[in-house]
């Protein structure tokens, strides 16, 4: 038990960390949904759907009970983040918010995610003696990674949310540049 508290907040700190300031796709993938709305709630909702999904299947692969290797879900990652920004241009360009259906997409693309989370975690090494806790506290710190690129995007933008610009010139450029980063990985995630 002795432990419990360090690994409980070495494994924050990771999971933190792996958003803030090494997650680039991540940082990514949230500032698609991002672009997507301008109300902060749902997309809060949205950000804890995702983690929640791959909180499922971060335990499961580090469990041992589900194996995809690196090479087919690191393109599939990519690929997520390039499909968020499209919806969100999708949506954009037809004047309409997200998609009633866009939490369970998020969640689908979380389980994908939480293999790459694995990935990680798994490199690291867990603690025997204390897996839930690491696991629970790496998913924490993810949770709050994610939170603080929201609230950091949105206190950056909210103020221009109803400006007539906002769209071509933030969602517009925004999401498309992800979309080609996103993509742009995809390829070399293949290739490489």
């Amino acid at each position: 038990m002795t432990d419990f508290w360090p690994t409980v907040g070495d494994y924050l700190i990771l999971g933190f960390e792996h958003i803030l300031p090494r997650g680039l796709d991540h940082i990514l993938f949230i500032l698609g949904l991002f672009l997507s709305t301008t109300r902060l709630m749902p997309l809060i909702w949205q950000v804890t759907a995702f983690t929640l999904a791959h909180s499922l299947t971060l335990a499961l692969a580090v469990l041992g009970l589900v194996t995809v290797p690196a090479h087919i879900v690191e393109p599939l990652i990519a690929l997520s983040i390039a499909a968020v920004a499209a919806e969100t241009l999708w949506q954009h360009s037809r004047g309409r918010p997200p998609s009633r259906w866009r939490p369970v997409i998020v969640f689908a693309f979380g389980l994908l995610h939480g293999l790459g989370f694995a990935g990680v975690l798994m490199e690291l090494g867990l603690p025997t003696g204390a897996l839930a806790a690491a696991l629970a506290s790496f998913n924490i710190g993810v949770e709050l990674g994610q939170i603080a690129v929201l609230l950091i995007a949105w206190a950056l933008l909210h103020r221009f949310f109803a400006r007539p610009w906002y769209g071509r010139a933030v969602v517009v450029p925004g999401a498309a540049l992800i979309g080609a980063t996103g993509l742009y990985w995809t390829v070399e995630r293949i290739l490489g």
